[in-house]
């Protein structure tokens, strides 16, 4: 029988002559090059969106665009393999019309651009709004950490830096004990010699230099860690550990699980990350009033308040309290909003007294706590029993419950968030970042976000009729242009005509 076998590789073979036979009518870079052919580079703020008229011509960087949004989708993201691609992928080499940037230009395109790519994910994010394709009802929110350009040898603490400190003065004082052994001993003959003792101490006294500068920087910015290579990333603590990375959130849709929105930060937490990103979303969902879920990690009574006055309905739990064993919970003091005070197991009314302006808190107490037979069970300080109610506690406690009335939208935020984090990590291998800064990994976190939403959307739509919508989109955009253009000339000639006629009618006057 044999195997299945090949052609024979010196045989003649009649290509097509064409290269656009080789890309089929509903392959993704179709839609690709539509849709970057109808955005206003210039309006977004590139580089280069209009050709120089001296000097050697650049890159079209509506190509250069093209290109990467093609790598992302495709699991590419370096410029030297995206170089590569442009000398032997058929798919590229029609999007790109035979262009071969190097490397070099490829990247320093991200690198100038990374302030202005998130323009490009929001014009997406508004071509699926026209064809509702977000729901807008219910969104989720949650954050994940992604590994930066920089290893955690290069991020250094207050504590980390005190302990090197320790560990080169001990090793200094050993080196320099074994010299002063070395000029006593008799013999000639000896492990190390005098030279290559001092040599060491002079190394390592260049590194208590450089770790002193590093502790004074840390005073000077008035910051918990700093990083050598990528000044903004942090130490981070994830599920794979603890690794200097950002933080990335996303505001996910309910609908078809699209990203609305999305946001980086450098904190390792997400307690003030709620109210920035839930009206993000909603902007650019359009929507009035907004659902969001989002997990306990979020629970600040100040953003929940902020979102409350924005008409975003918030669903989380709270926090677990630590409770003390022996000592009444917060739950055995009745609020009375009416008179803004407490009252405790014993009856006793504890009024406001002072607000912690660091920590947006108002506090309550009574003096007549240090005579109250229930002080032991109230608290285990010498001092009364101080409550603290946080600013927006009023809107918390409207959206606890909201929860307990309907706990079900908490089950949904999992399979919201989880599943663009899942693939972006898993099935894209986009866990980590490129580019350094935190500025940069924005826009680099655009062009991921924009991936995921490009895929999803041509699964669920399919290419040839998301070409369809944009030349009708395009269409519909060139008559209003125009239609604008013409309002302004007619009213231009209005004012001429008008003040022709006032010009006649004086010189007949005269």
């Amino acid at each position: 029988m044999g195997y299945v076998e090949g052609t024979n590789r010196e045989q003649v073979v009649l290509f097509p002559a064409v290269i656009d036979d080789y890309v089929t009518a509903d392959n993704p870079v179709r839609f690709v090059e539509a849709f970057v052919k109808g955005l206003d580079l210039g309006a977004l703020g590139f580089s280069k969106a209009e050709p120089e008229e001296r000097g050697r011509p650049a890159y079209d960087p509506r190509d250069l665009l093209k290109l990467y949004i093609y790598g992302y989708i495709n699991e590419i993201r370096s410029s030297r393999k995206l170089e590569r691609e442009t000398l032997r992928n058929v798919e590229v080499m029609w999007l790109l019309r035979r262009l071969t940037p190097d490397h070099k230009t490829i990247a320093n395109f991200r690198k100038d651009n990374a302030l202005v790519l998130p323009g490009v994910f929001r014009e997406f994010t508004k071509l699926c709004r026209e064809l509702q394709l977000f729901g807008a009802e219910l969104v989720g929110i949650d954050g994940s950490k992604f590994r930066a350009v920089n290893s955690r040898e290069r991020n250094f603490s207050e504590a980390k830096l005190n302990k090197r400190l320790q560990w080169i003065e001990k090793k200094i004082a050993d080196y320099l004990a074994a010299l002063q052994k070395e000029d006593e001993a008799e013999s000639e003959r000896s492990e190390v010699s005098a030279g290559e003792l001092e040599a060491k101490i002079a190394a390592l006294q260049e590194k208590q230099v450089v770790t002193e500068g590093l502790k004074q920087q840390l005073a000077e910015r008035g910051e918990k860690q700093i990083s050598l290579t990528d000044a903004d990333a942090r130490l981070m603590k994830g599920r794979q550990g603890q690794h200097v990375g950002y933080n990335v959130q996303i505001a996910v849709d309910s609908k078809h699980k699209l990203v609305a929105d999305y946001a980086v930060t450098n904190e390792g937490n997400d307690v003030n990350c709620l109210a920035e990103l839930a009206q993000g979303a909603q902007r650019e969902l359009g929507a009035k009033e907004l659902k969001v879920c989002a997990d306990r990690g979020y629970y600040n009574t100040a953003q929940i308040k902020t979102c409350e006055d924005a008409g975003i309905e918030v669903h989380m739990e709270r926090p677990a309290a630590r409770q003390v064993e022996g000592i009444f919970p917060l739950e055995r003091f009745a609020y009375d909003a009416t008179k803004d005070s407490y009252t405790c197991p014993a009856g006793k009314r504890l009024r406001y007294r002072t607000f912690d302006k660091e920590k947006q808190v108002r506090c309550y107490w009574t003096e007549a706590c240090h005579r109250c037979e229930l002080k032991s069970q109230c608290t285990t300080g010498k001092g009364p029993r101080k409550l603290k109610r946080p600013l927006g506690q009023e809107a918390a406690d409207r959206m606890l419950q909201r929860v307990a009335e309907n706990p079900k939208l908490l089950e949904l935020r999992k399979q919201l968030v989880e599943h663009p984090f899942g693939t972006i990590k898993r099935q894209m291998g986009q866990d980590y970042f490129l580019m350094r800064g935190q500025e940069k990994v924005r826009g680099e976190t655009s062009l991921t976000l924009l991936a995921y939403n490009l895929k999803r959307v041509m699964k669920l739509c399919g290419v040839d009729n998301l070409i369809m919508a944009l030349a009708k989109r395009n269409v519909k955009n060139a008559l209003e242009v125009t239609c604008f253009a013409m309002f302004r000339f007619k009213r231009r000639l209005g004012q001429r005509w008008n003040g022709r006629n006032r010009e006649l009618t004086l010189s007949l006057a005269v």
